[in-house]
């Protein structure tokens, strides 16, 4: 059986920002763009939250929700040695680590010699070791497979852990909002709502044909996921030969300057993970865009490695189809070193 711990950091940038600077703790803040400039918020601390503040919001918007709002200028550089300290610590425990962005990550404990093999407790003791030397919280879920671990760890959030026992799993699972399931967005969730499946024990009303009939081959996924089911492995950084950041909005994007924004504040986190690979030769960038009816498009380009050119590259794929979007994700892939054309090592994307 695996012992699975997803690790996320609380409010990770503004974080940052409020442990360099106290004034910031107790105010409402994010961390983005001007207003001025049709600005785009990165993440927002708690007490901005409380008004309806979230990542990937207008500027503007934020400000309309609360006026007291304190932005603040993101600095990718610092985020990006903070994240380096916190990922050390996961190394530390494991070698075993699948980062997912800068702030979060699923660790594989099932072999460590640490705590007697409790993931528990060794959740408990990296929370401890990254506040101790980073000043940052963490939150964590503990389960034996990464769909219960990361549901888990939003749990208790923020600075709190969760432990998701075997035998807990179908009562944990089948209460859940299917909003909360990896890969169900805002329209695979209204065609459920049309169906009554509000919740995964709802979902598990369906036989696998049915999921599949309604929803494709993500249907064979769904009918797994919503009974807890998860068989996918923590694939390590080693095996990396791309890099990149997406995300997935609230609601569609159709105005052309603020698909811009996403896109060069996306950038922006590429180049400053990028620092953390400098043995690694760029081979191509990548735009992934993702529309509202869910067809997907990605494009590569051997172009240099800038804002503008992740630009260039989206606005000639998106000017070719331009609708509303409701992912946007760019990233670099890299050239295959000798070893990985050798061996044909399993790679992450």
């Amino acid at each position: 059986m695996r012992k699975i711990i997803h690790l996320d950091m609380d409010a990770f940038f503004a974080a940052v920002e409020m442990r360099d600077n106290p004034a910031l703790r107790n105010v409402p803040m994010a961390v983005g763009g001007a207003a001025d400039r049709r600005g785009v918020l990165s993440t927002s601390n708690y007490e901005a939250r409380k008004y309806g503040v979230r990542s990937a919001m207008p500027t503007a918007t934020a400000l309309r929700l609360c006026p007291n709002l304190i932005l603040v200028k993101p600095n990718f550089r610092k985020y990006a040695q903070a994240s380096e300290k916190v990922f050390e610590i996961f190394h530390e425990f494991t070698d075993l680590v699948e980062g997912l962005s800068m702030d979060e990550a699923f660790l594989d404990v099932s072999n460590s010699p640490h705590f007697q093999g409790s993931a528990t407790l060794i959740a408990q003791e990296i929370r401890k070791q990254i506040f101790e030397r980073t000043g940052l919280t963490a939150s964590a879920g503990v389960a034996s497979n990464k769909l219960i671990a990361k549901l888990a760890s939003d749990v208790n959030k923020p600075n709190g852990i969760c432990t998701v026992a075997p035998n807990q799993i179908g009562s944990f699972i089948e209460k859940m909002p299917i909003e909360r399931i990896w890969g169900i967005g805002k329209v695979t969730a209204g065609r459920m709502h049309e169906l009554g499946i509000k919740t995964c024990k709802d979902m598990q009303s369906q036989s696998r044909s049915d999921l599949i009939h309604h929803f494709g081959k993500f249907g064979d996924t769904l009918f797994d996921f919503c009974r807890g089911h998860d068989e996918r492995e923590v694939e390590t950084e080693y095996e990396r030969k791309s890099l990149g950041t997406e995300e997935t909005f609230s609601e569609d994007i159709k105005n052309f300057e603020e698909m811009k924004l996403h896109i060069i504040r996306m950038a922006q986190e590429v180049k400053e993970s990028l620092e953390s690979y400098q043995d690694k030769t760029i081979k191509n960038l990548h735009v992934k865009i993702k529309y509202f009816d869910f067809k997907l498009t990605t494009i590569e380009r051997q172009l240099p490695l800038s804002e503008e050119s992740f630009l260039e590259i989206f606005k000639e794929r998106w000017c070719q189809d331009p609708r509303p979007v409701r992912l946007l994700g760019v990233g670099v892939k890299f050239e295959e070193s000798k070893l990985e054309s050798d061996f044909q090592l399993p790679l992450l994307t």
